[in-house]
This record gives C-alpha cells, sequence and structure tokens, in this order.
C-alpha cells in the first residue's frame, strides 16, 4: 500500500502528460455496465493503452470499477450501493487513477455516485404500545418513534401521517439539526367504559419518484380509574372442624366483587386479627379467599375462633367481613410419659425388686382418651409396678448377669383408653455394672511347646492367653510364675511371665543334653478385689540341635606313642583288623553316625563299614604290602549341618613282632657321634621332665580344692547335681557304630558323685601293641590299669577325683621319659 502511494508520488512528479476526468453514474447498477469511453474521453488510442499496460489504481483493496484495455471503456465490476459507500454524505464518489508506461503517464477519473429512491423508511420497531389512563387530560402528549430512510434529498423521509384521527393527532416538532420529532396528541378524552383498546396506523413517506413508505402499528390500552371498592357476598361465616387438622385444610371461602376492572378490580384476601396466634393457627389464599389451617388447632386449649377477613383491590379501597370458626374435639393427645427418678448403673448383684426408674404419666384429654396404662418390652429381668393414679416403679424382677447382658435399652410403652388408642414411648438404658464374679479362663487347658537348644536368653518362647469374662479392672488379667523347682533349680532360673501379655520367654540357653523337656505352672490372676485366679501346666520340650560333633572312644590317640594294630600277611578277605569306636552326644539323626575312609597307604587293602566302623581287610595281604599302614578314618554324622572327627589308625602288617620294630624304629647309629646331640637331648629330658612335674602339682592343687569346696558343701547340707564323666547313651543301637557290648563300664559312685573308680574290661579279639617312638614295647591300656591300681601314688590321685584315663596318661608318660633315658645312654 505505501509503495503503491509513493509511486503515485512520483508520477506527479516525473509524468509528461497530464488529465482529468469526471463521469457521473447510478448507483445500483449491474455488473458490466458502462460507465464510459476513457480512452476517446482522454484522446487516447487504444494501442496506446495496450502499449502502456494501462491499469487502475485505486489506493485501496475495492475496486467498483475496472478498465477493459482492449476496447478502452471503463465497466462496472462490483455492484455500487451508495448508502454503503458513503452513508449521508453528499455528493458521493469514486476516484481512481490510470497509470500508463513508456512513457509513464497518469491520468485522474471521478466518478461521482449518484443516489436513487431504493430505500423505503423503515420503523425500528413495527408495533409500538401505550397504556393511557382514561383520566388523562386534552392536550397531553406522546412521544413516537422515528422512521429512519438511508436515502438522501428528495429521496429521504418527508412526511408523517396518522390514521385514525379521532381521539389523537399528529404533530411534528423541527429540531437544530433538521431532525424531527414526532408527537401524538390527544384531542378528546378517553372512556374505558366505552372503548378500552385503540389501534392506530404511522405512515412514514418519503420524497421520491414514485414516493416509498414504512408504517408502525400503534396500540392504545385505556386505563381504568378505581372508583368502585370491594364488597364481600356476606358479612358472617361460619364453619366447624375438627382439632389437629392437617395444615392446609380448608375452613371455608370468603368472596367479594369489584365493579372497577383491571388492577382496580382485582382484590386480594388477608386476614387482619391483631393477635399474633391467628397468622400462626390459619391463613388465606390472597386471591382465591380460601381460608385454610396453617397451624395446630387444640380443643383442649380453645374451642372458639372468629376470623377478620379484610378484601382490598390495587387502588387501596377495602372492605371486611368475620370467620367464625368452632373446632370439634378429638382424642388427639397422647400420654405424656415423665422421667422423675432413674439410675443409669445397677450392679449385677443387685436383689430384686430393687427400684431402678420412678415414672409419672399425663394426658391431657378428658374421660377415657385421659385414662393410661403401661407396659414394658418382654423378655427382660424388669417389671413396672403401679404406685399411685399414673404414677409407675420400674423394679429389677430377677437376678442380673453383666456377662449375659451388660446392658438393657427398657421400652415402656404409655397407651390411653381412647378410639382409636394413643400411645407413647421411652427407652431407658440401663448399664449393668461388673463385679468380680469370673476368674480367667485360659484358651488351653494346658500347653506344650518347643524351642531349639543353645537359644539366645531372652527369647520369647510362645504366649498363654486368658480371658476374662468380667470388665474393666475385674477383666484385666496378670500373668505369673508359680514357684517350683527342676533338678533342685528354680524355675525363675529357666523361664520368665510377661505379667501383661503372658509371653513366656526363656532365661537362660538350654542344652538337650543337660534337660530335654521340664514342667512348670502359670497363674492368671485378675484385677478384682479380692481377685480371683486360675492356673494351666506348661510344658517346654527342649529340641536338639547338631551342636556335638562325634567323639571318637576307639582307638584312643595319645601323643607320645604310637599304637598299631597288628595284621598278619596270611589273613584273608574281610580280616577284622579293628573297630573305630564312636558316640555323638545329640539325638535322632544327629547322632546318626557313618564312617569313611579319608586316607590310606594302600587304599585297596583296607575298607571301613559304613555303619559299624569296622575295618577290614579287602583283599588278601601279600608279601609286597607295606609293613607300616595308616589309615585315616572320618567319622560324621548326620546333622545339618554334619560335623565330623577324625581319627589316623596305625596297622602294621607283620607276622612277628621283630618285623613290626625293625618297621617303627629307624636307627641311624652314625659313627661319627655329634655330642652336642646329647647335650641338647639331656636338657630336652630335664625341661620335660619339669613341665611334667608342674603339670602334676597344678593338677593336684585344683583337685584339693575342688575337694575342700566339695567337703564345705556337704557338711552345709547342699545337694550337688550327680554330672557323669562320660557322655551318655554308651550302647550299641543295632549296629549303628557306636560303642560294641563288649566293651563295659561299671561306674561305683559314692556320695561324693564326682570321686569314682572305672572300670574297663578290654576286648580279646585283637591283639594291640604299644610302641613308644624308639620302638620299646610298652603296656596295653588294660595292663596300666591294673598297675595303676597298685601303689599309694595312684590311691592318693584317685582319692582326690583323679580320673583312671587321666592316670593312664601321666603313666604313659613316665614309661616314654624312661624309654627315651634309656635310648640316649
Amino acid at each position: 500500500m505505501a509503495l503503491q502511494v509513493l509511486l503515485v508520488i512520483c508520477l506527479l512528479f516525473l509524468s509528461s502528460v497530464h488529465g482529468q476526468v469526471s463521469y457521473s453514474i447510478p448507483e445500483e447498477m449491474s455488473k458490466g455496465s458502462l460507465v464510459g469511453n476513457i480512452a476517446q474521453d482522454l484522446g487516447l488510442d487504444v494501442k496506446r493503452l495496450k502499449s502502456g499496460k494501462a491499469r487502475i489504481f485505486t489506493g485501496d483493496n475495492t475496486e467498483y470499477i475496472e478498465l477493459n484495455v482492449e476496447k478502452g471503456m471503463l465497466i462496472i465490476k462490483e455492484r455500487i450501493d451508495r448508502e454503503t459507500l458513503c452513508g449521508q454524505t453528499t455528493p458521493c464518489a469514486l476516484h481512481f487513477q490510470i497509470i500508463l508506461e513508456n512513457p509513464m503517464e497518469f491520468y485522474s477519473v471521478t466518478v461521482e455516485v449518484q443516489d436513487v429512491n431504493d430505500n423505503s423508511p423503515l420503523f425500528k420497531r413495527t408495533e409500538m404500545n401505550f397504556r393511557i389512563s382514561e383520566s388523562a387530560v386534552s392536550g397531553a402528549k406522546f412521544v413516537l418513534e422515528r422512521a429512519m430512510d438511508p436515502d438522501v434529498g428528495l429521496n429521504s423521509l418527508q412526511s408523517y401521517s396518522l390514521n385514525p384521527t379521532d381521539n389523537f393527532s399528529l404533530k411534528l416538532q423541527n429540531q437544530l439539526d433538521g431532525s424531527k420529532i414526532v408527537q401524538m396528541v390527544l384531542h378528546k378524552p378517553l372512556d374505558r367504559e366505552k372503548q378500552e383498546q385503540f389501534s392506530l396506523v404511522l405512515i412514514a413517506v418519503d420524497g421520491g419518484d414514485p414516493p416509498l413508505s414504512g408504517t408502525a402499528q400503534i396500540r392504545i390500552t385505556v386505563l381504568d380509574a378505581n372508583d368502585n371498592a370491594p364488597i364481600f357476598t356476606q358479612e358472617v361465616y361460619k364453619a366447624t372442624i375438627t382439632e389437629n387438622s392437617p395444615k392446609g385444610t380448608v375452613i371455608t371461602q370468603v368472596s367479594a366483587s369489584d365493579a372497577d376492572k383491571g388492577s382496580n378490580g382485582k382484590i386480594r384476601y388477608s386476614i387482619t386479627n391483631t393477635l399474633e396466634i391467628f397468622p400462626v393457627l390459619f391463613e388465606i389464599n390472597e386471591t382465591s379467599g380460601e381460608v385454610k389451617v396453617s397451624g395446630n388447632l387444640d380443643y383442649e386449649k380453645s374451642r372458639h375462633h372468629q376470623i377478620h377477613v379484610q378484601a382490598t383491590d390495587d387502588g387501596g379501597l377495602t372492605d371486611s367481613c368475620k370467620v367464625n370458626v368452632d373446632v370439634a374435639d378429638i382424642n388427639d393427645n397422647t400420654p405424656v410419659i415423665n422421667i422423675m427418678s432413674k439410675l443409669n448403673t445397677i450392679s449385677e448383684d443387685s436383689k430384686s425388686d430393687t427400684v431402678v426408674t420412678m415414672i409419672n404419666v399425663q394426658d391431657p384429654d378428658f374421660g377415657e382418651n385421659g385414662e393410661v396404662r403401661c407396659f414394658l418390652n418382654p423378655n427382660i429381668p424388669f417389671t413396672l409396678k403401679s404406685t399411685a393414679s399414673n404414677f409407675f416403679t420400674l423394679v429389677t424382677e430377677s437376678n442380673l448377669d453383666r456377662e449375659t447382658m451388660s446392658e438393657y435399652n427398657i421400652v415402656v410403652v404409655c397407651a390411653d383408653e381412647g378410639t382409636p388408642s394413643l400411645s407413647s414411648s421411652v427407652t431407658l438404658s440401663l448399664q449393668i455394672s461388673d463385679i468380680n464374679d469370673n476368674a480367667p479362663v485360659f484358651e488351653k487347658n494346658s500347653y506344650e511347646a518347643s524351642i531349639l537348644e543353645n537359644n539366645s536368653p531372652g527369647l520369647s518362647i510362645f504366649t498363654v492367653k486368658a480371658r476374662d469374662a468380667d470388665s474393666k479392672q475385674n477383666a484385666r488379667v496378670s500373668y505369673i510364675l508359680e514357684e517350683s523347682s527342676v533338678n533342685g533349680v528354680p524355675i525363675s532360673s529357666y523361664v520368665s511371665v510377661s505379667a501383661d501379655s503372658g509371653v513366656i520367654h526363656a532365661v537362660r540357653s538350654f542344652d538337650y543334653e543337660q534337660i530335654k523337656h521340664f514342667n512348670f505352672r502359670v497363674k492368671a490372676q485378675d484385677g478384682g478385689n479380692p481377685p480371683l485366679s486360675r492356673n494351666v501346666s506348661v510344658k517346654i520340650i527342649i529340641q536338639d540341635q547338631n551342636d556335638n560333633a562325634p567323639q571318637i572312644l576307639y582307638p584312643v590317640q595319645t601323643g607320645g606313642s604310637v599304637v598299631a594294630e597288628m595284621v598278619p600277611r596270611s589273613a584273608d578277605v574281610g580280616y577284622l583288623v579293628t573297630k573305630v569306636v564312636a558316640v555323638d552326644v545329640d539325638s535322632g539323626q544327629n547322632a546318626w553316625l557313618s564312617y569313611k575312609l579319608q586316607k590310606a597307604t594302600d587304599r585297596a587293602l583296607f575298607e571301613v563299614g559304613l555303619q559299624d566302623g569296622e575295618i577290614r581287610t579287602v583283599r588278601q595281604v601279600t608279601d609286597k604290602d607295606a609293613v607300616k599302614q595308616k589309615l585315616t578314618v572320618v567319622v560324621e554324622d548326620n546333622g545339618q549341618p554334619s560335623r565330623s572327627a577324625t581319627v589316623n589308625v596305625n596297622v602294621a602288617v607283620a607276622d612277628t613282632f621283630p618285623e613290626v620294630l625293625s618297621e617303627f624304629i629307624d636307627f641311624t647309629h652314625d659313627k661319627e657321634y655329634n655330642e652336642n646331640l646329647t647335650f641338647y637331648l639331656v636338657l630336652a629330658l630335664a625341661v620335660v621332665s619339669f613341665l611334667f612335674i608342674v603339670s602334676i602339682i597344678t593338677i593336684l592343687s585344683v583337685k584339693c580344692y575342688r575337694w575342700r569346696r566339695e567337703r564345705m558343701f556337704y557338711k552345709s547340707g547342699v545337694n550337688l547335681p550327680v554330672i557323669p564323666y562320660y557322655p551318655p547313651l554308651y550302647a550299641d543301637v543295632g549296629g549303628t557304630g557306636t560303642l560294641q557290648h563288649m566293651y563295659n563300664y561299671e561306674a561305683y559312685r559314692t556320695t561324693d558323685s564326682r570321686r569314682s573308680d572305672l572300670k574297663y574290661a578290654g576286648t580279646s579279639e585283637q591283639d594291640v601293641i604299644s610302641l613308644d617312638n624308639n620302638g620299646t614295647q610298652t603296656l596295653t591300656h588294660a595292663q596300666m590299669e591294673k598297675l595303676a591300681n597298685f601303689g599309694d601314688q595312684v590311691r592318693f590321685l584317685k582319692y582326690f577325683g583323679v580320673s583312671s584315663h587321666e592316670i593312664i596318661i601321666m603313666s604313659v608318660k613316665v614309661s616314654k621319659l624312661s624309654k627315651c633315658l634309656v635310648v640316649l645312654t
């Protein structure tokens, strides 16, 4: 747009030819209509228009006229509406330029658009309504709506006319801006009684040729003047109605008339009683005059009512009348129950005829309608007694039990003797208070629980639970551990019970090998006064865990001497070499033992029985077999996880004793004897002897201390528990690999259980030899036992509680030392 304007300005200064032409056309010409021959009027050749690329420049986006370059004509491109283009502005013209190039020229063209009478006068509202009172005076003016005509000049609005003109005339008033105010003037008074409605036509005419017009309808309603008062048809109305009639019940209907019409004849009814009760009891429909019940009519309060009704029209004129209402009596009053005194709570041990509530009943009706009888809901331990006229007492009839029923909702119903009978009721809530008449009851007659050994102290085992049918403090149960003992130890050292929750806790860590089960009693006691209690027996079973490894009983492992089992070279297949004897102090599958050969000098020569631990030859012994055979046997239990122990078994494959000595003893007599070696051996012997003596003194001191302490316990009368030295269950269990029957242990106990003699009868099935490190033959265990039973030193040691096994070990050590000295010398 800005570029086009700039181009026009440049043309004004640069063009060499200037020209201007004007045309006048009417509006609303059809498309393609001729405006003028622009080429002829400008004196241009049509060829010049073509070569100069003639075009129209309007300066805006709307092009109503276009240029026909071929003919040099201006023609209508778009329909032209003068009213849309210019409105009321005159004159109305289109201005544009014709631009040519080579050389550049432009010409100004003005096209004036002439108005045609294409619009009729138009009223915005086609109907105008007026309400005029019949009392309006002559000369009253009413402004009418003006018509609009978008045409201009003579084609615009020129005059108005009104039809008919019997009562009204038309008056035009000129304004400064040239417009006119149209007024309707009343020149003859109106009479509503003669004519109530008027219909007039307002006509607006323009000055066109032919002239066009527009019309509007004027409707006039004549309003009535209020010159008549309402008049009731009766001065007094009478009606009868029963008391307690529902709200909205029509009592009667009053009626008044008014000779006026419209609003002056519209009557509104109202109650004018000055007492405040009447608007509450009665109401009237202000349009129909129906008198209705709006409250509760009560015969006992008032038997007759007088209502004052007023009729008022819209003009304020009134008239009044009376309505006399008689109220008919009915049995409309229910008995009224008054609680004079009542108990909210009563003890369950209350005696019969205990007064719970005192009741007074009143009925405002008369005669039979006021006579009242009362009764209770069934199946309750209470009864109602009449003490005086309309007075009743509620008393207990039988024993109460709070645990059976803790609360009663007692319904008292009172009915009169009217027809139909009216009744009322009241519900009395009575709580039964508790007394401590129920002892706690455990959920079970007895309890039994299990716990794994090696438990953590304080571990929760299980819970005992008792319930008390009483309530509150009487139902608060406390749990108490009754005094008892297990193996002379108070039960409180084993378990404890939580007083509030009944949770049984372990006080100590249990050992299945020492105790397998124990019993005690727990007492449940309520919080009543005096308290009631009940006890229950509890059994705790200790479950075994695989916490003990198998113990090897045979062969006995010694630190110094080498024990070997002899197998002749003539031994056949299946020859019993020896038997590994082991026990496991656990129980069940934790004590099921199995034997396996872990290592062997020659695995093809020996095998171990899986269940019995017997070591037997697998094949025939040959001369090529080594004399010295070393076997490692693993003993494993069946626990989860399993535990095991190993034992080394030395086997000598030889027919004669010298062969064994030559194999187990390695003498390297070096001619170049090192004198320093002798010194070191003597020094080692001295050190070993010193340690041995210190050990003997320490053992004796400990034994003496224990003996003195036990003697003090005996004097004080304290019974010590019997603690066996060897593990229990050392019996053969059907070939399970435990100790055979031929190994017998006989224990002789005195009052001091820790001092006992142990006899051991060895087997005669195999020959067992014991060799020290130098190959010198030593005594067997049985021989050592026999020698140990002799001599004052041995008796002294056994007197202080040293076991036979310890004496044997000490004897073996002494024997080794003596043998070592012999070898060194």
